[in-house]
C-alpha cells in the first residue's frame, strides 16, 4: 500500500506588505499565520528560517506541510470556538484578507515581547470593487490603529486604494510589542528600521 501524497496546493504570491517587514520577525519565537489559508505567509517565513505555526478552519491549502519539520498546522474554528492558543506568545503574527473583530485584542495579547505584528485587510470603500463587501469583513478608518493603541509601537500604517494585486481598498499595519520609553528620546520607545519597500 502506497502512501498518498497531498497535491501541491495553487499558492498565491506573498503580500508584498508582509515581505516587506517580515525582516523585522524575531527567530526567538514562532510565527503565526492567522486564518493561513494555502500557507502563502507560513512558507515565506518558513524559509526565511522560522519556526512557524498556521491556524484554519479549512487545512486542505496546508495539508502538504503536515508533519513538515519547524511546522505546526491546527485545524479550528477561530470565529465560533475558544482561542486555539491559550497562554502561548509568538515572535509574529500575520493576518492577511481576513477579519473578525473580536479576534483583534487576542492576536495583539498573543504577541511575545518584541513581537512583530503584519496585518493586513480589507476597509470600507472596497464595496465598488466587489467582495468582500459587507461591514463585517471591511476595517473602518483607523481601525488596525485604534486596535493597537497604547499596547504596541506603530511601525508603518496604510489605507487606501490599491491596483495590485487587483483594484481593492485596504488598510495594513505593522506593529511592534515593544512600547519601552527611552530616556533620551523623551519617554519614546526606540525606533525601529523601516525596511525599504
Amino acid at each position: 500500500m502506497t502512501s498518498q501524497i497531498p497535491p501541491m496546493p495553487h499558492i498565491p504570491p506573498v503580500s508584498a506588505w508582509v515581505a516587506r517587514f517580515a525582516p523585522l520577525v524575531p527567530k526567538t519565537g514562532p510565527l503565526l499565520d492567522l486564518a493561513c489559508g494555502s500557507g502563502r505567509h507560513l512558507r515565506h517565513f518558513r524559509d526565511r528560517g522560522h519556526a512557524v505555526a498556521g491556524v484554519d478552519i479549512d487545512l486542505q491549502g496546508v495539508a502538504d506541510l503536515a508533519g513538515a519539520e519547524g511546522v505546526e498546522i491546527l485545524r479550528a474554528d477561530i470565529e465560533a470556538g475558544p482561542w486555539p492558543f491559550p497562554g502561548r506568545r509568538f515572535a509574529g503574527i500575520v493576518v492577511a484578507n481576513y477579519l473578525h473583530r473580536p479576534l483583534l485584542p487576542v492576536i495583539v495579547e498573543a504577541l511575545a515581547p518584541g513581537g512583530v505584528l503584519i496585518y493586513e485587510t480589507f476597509a470600507q470603500g472596497n464595496q465598488r470593487f466587489g467582495r468582500p463587501s459587507t461591514a463585517a469583513y471591511l476595517l473602518k478608518a483607523g481601525e488596525l490603529l485604534d486596535a493597537v493603541a497604547g499596547r504596541l509601537q506603530v511601525v508603518a500604517f496604510e489605507h487606501g486604494e490599491v491596483a495590485s494585486p487587483r483594484a481593492a481598498v485596504v488598510q495594513r499595519i505593522c506593529a511592534i510589542a515593544d512600547r519601552a520609553p527611552v530616556p533620551a528620546l523623551d519617554g519614546s520607545p526606540e525606533p525601529h528600521p523601516l525596511p525599504a519597500p
